[in-house]
């Protein structure tokens, strides 16, 4: 089965995952309520089925909860970003202002699933500035420390990994990473300056992450993977 999605009556859309360094079968429920199975090579489509149809109601009970998580921004919240303060307010009118570094979000009620997607879109365009603003002039500065080079840097808000390197040292970086402490967004960004050298995540690579980041590398990725590449 090549990776595809399919959508199923109960449960929605599932993105079937071919991977190569899958050793097993899992299954994993995003915010959205959609479904991600990943699977080894060997495995065939009616494995697959079963292996879905068996964890049904596990995939049903994660996405009530991920559908009750989505209702997590209310009146009178106040979010703070980097560089910006977001105030959820109620108003007859759905605006949003903006003065200085404070953002003013209202709308009549904050119930409804289009508002809640409205202040996640909010929020996504202020990491996108700031991601914009501090992302690229720090990886310069990082790599000018430590003596890296690469050709080019893009910003983009990506669902699967924090940031990568590809074989022309183009690297890209997620805008999600301004919800992350100074400290995890250093490693992250020396993360990807190490793989413009070494292309693998063998031992050199985290001897090499090791040195610039006081023996910390393997402590400081785990960190990492307690937050999400989504909003929610």
């Amino acid at each position: 089965m090549p990776n595809k999605v399919v959508h199923f009556k109960s449960i929605g859309p599932v993105t079937f995952f071919r991977s190569r360094r899958s050793k097993s079968m899992k299954i994993s429920v995003r915010p959205d309520k959609s479904v991600l199975v990943s699977f080894p090579v060997f495995v065939t489509e009616k494995e697959i089925m079963w292996f879905l149809a068996k964890n049904e109601a596990w995939i049903l009970k994660h996405q009530k909860k991920a559908c009750e998580k989505r209702t997590r921004f209310s009146q009178g919240m106040l979010i703070h970003t980097k560089r910006h303060t977001i105030e959820l307010s109620l108003h007859p009118t759905p605006k949003v202002d903006i003065r200085n570094d404070v953002v003013r979000f209202q709308a009549p009620e904050f119930q409804s699933e289009k508002v809640q997607n409205d202040i996640e879109h909010l929020i996504v365009k202020i990491y996108r500035v700031e991601a914009q603003m501090m992302l690229p002039p720090r990886l310069e500065e990082l790599a000018g420390i430590h003596g890296f080079s690469y050709s080019k840097v893009t910003i983009r808000n990506n669902k699967r990994n924090w940031g990568s390197c590809s074989s022309r040292n183009n690297i890209s970086l997620n805008l999600q990473m301004m919800k992350l402490p100074d400290e995890l967004i250093d490693y992250i960004l020396l993360h990807e300056l190490v793989h413009t050298q070494i292309k693998d995540h063998s031992e050199r690579f985290w001897n090499r992450l090791d040195q610039l980041t006081q023996n910390r590398a393997r402590e400081l990725a785990r960190e990492v993977k307690k937050y999400s590449t989504y909003i929610v």
